[in-house]
């Protein structure tokens, strides 16, 4: 019952397959090996950009950090959800990597930035000198509360971001998940919307670790490359993160692993949203869940070996397992494409007590 994290999750068999292949003979490394070409051909395909620039990093920090280094200056600010993980989770990496620009902070339910809160927060950047300048917007999809953007919204908030001339990048990390659940291709979900650069996620969805940053403007490419380099994120033998990504990509496995944790997490939201005293907190569109239930069913849970996060984004004294057993405590809990409807049934069963109820 490990609903802790997708970062928790397996890697795909097919991927470790793919890396034994890769790991016989000789190779070239550094990105030319034969693998990343074909890498960057499908993706290209996938996403119908044939002349997108493809590279791949070892982390989603890394993915982040570096292509908003790319579109923001050090004097400059990205405008992104209060929620987001560039802001909650990255250890200032944004302003690290680009050398001092500032995370601009936007509200909006559920993870998501309102159009209207983006353009207000815009207009108050910028002009004087003394300012803080417009850089760049970051969207989340999924969101980080497990919500996904619809198209209509993503080209939304991307309008407003060509309004004021600024560039988007979109965070990925679940991005296989939330194309599954819009059941939209690729190039809906990014450059048709007006996304400039991806970061396509992959260790959250069953790979063993590895990101990729997509450039839809080519013209970017040699910077990105200089700044992976600078960074100490292009990786030596290289063949090992494009064999995970060939593999990822191949007879649409990336889409089959999200639409199974998605499926998970529905049956798991639904299950909580039925028990007694049980709420979701927000909408489980991905393979997010984050909800309430009673302070009871959280002490069986855990009494029974269950793994995930007691978590509210605003609530701290929701959070906590000290009070009346009815008091509702808020939870995050995710699934990945390992976690199986016998592991989402055994756990409501524990919430709901079916364990105590069949020894009495």
């Amino acid at each position: 019952m490990w609903f802790a994290s997708d970062n928790s999750g397996p890697a795909h068999p097919a991927v470790l397959d793919a890396l034994v292949r890769a790991n016989d003979g000789y190779s070239a490394g550094y990105g030319a090996e034969p693998a990343m070409a074909r890498v960057t051909e499908r993706i290209r395909e996938q996403f119908e950009a044939p002349q997108a620039a493809v590279f791949l990093l070892g982390t989603g920090t890394a993915a982040n950090a570096l292509a908003l280094a790319c579109l923001c200056p050090p004097w400059a600010g990205v405008f992104c959800h209060r929620h987001a993980h560039v802001e909650e989770d990255e250890c200032g990496a944004i302003g690290f990597y680009t050398g001092g620009a500032s995370l601009v902070l936007v509200h909006g339910p559920d993870g998501r930035m309102e159009p209207g809160a983006l353009a207000a927060a815009i207009a108050r950047k910028g002009g004087a000198v003394h300012q803080i300048q417009r850089g760049a917007v970051s969207l989340t999809q999924a969101t980080e509360a497990g919500a996904v953007h619809s198209l209509d919204h993503l080209r939304a908030l991307a309008d407003v971001a060509r309004t004021h001339g600024l560039p988007v990048h979109m965070d990925g990390a679940r991005f296989s998940n939330a194309l599954v659940a819009l059941d939209c291709a690729p190039a809906e979900m990014t450059w048709r919307a007006g996304v400039d650069v991806l970061s396509f996620g992959g260790a959250k969805n069953g790979m063993l670790g590895v990101e990729a940053v997509v450039f839809f403007d080519p013209a970017r490419a040699w910077e990105f490359q200089l700044r992976r380099k600078r960074a100490g994120h292009l990786v030596s033998k290289h063949r090992y993160l494009s064999a995970q990504f060939e593999a990822y990509l191949a007879d649409d496995l990336w889409r089959d692993m999200a639409r199974t944790a998605n499926a998970r997490a529905a049956r798991l939201a639904a299950g909580i949203a039925a028990l007694p005293g049980g709420r979701l907190n927000h909408p489980t569109e991905a393979n997010e869940v984050f909800a309430a239930f009673p302070r009871a069913a959280h002490r069986r849970a855990l009494a029974a070996g269950a793994q995930y996060y007691l978590w509210s984004f605003d609530d701290p004294a929701g959070q906590t397992l000290d009070g009346p057993d009815a008091g509702p405590v808020s939870a995050r809990l995710v699934c990945n494409w390992a976690t199986t409807e016998a592991e989402v049934d055994g756990f409501l069963g524990v919430l709901r007590a079916e364990k105590i109820t069949q020894r009495a």
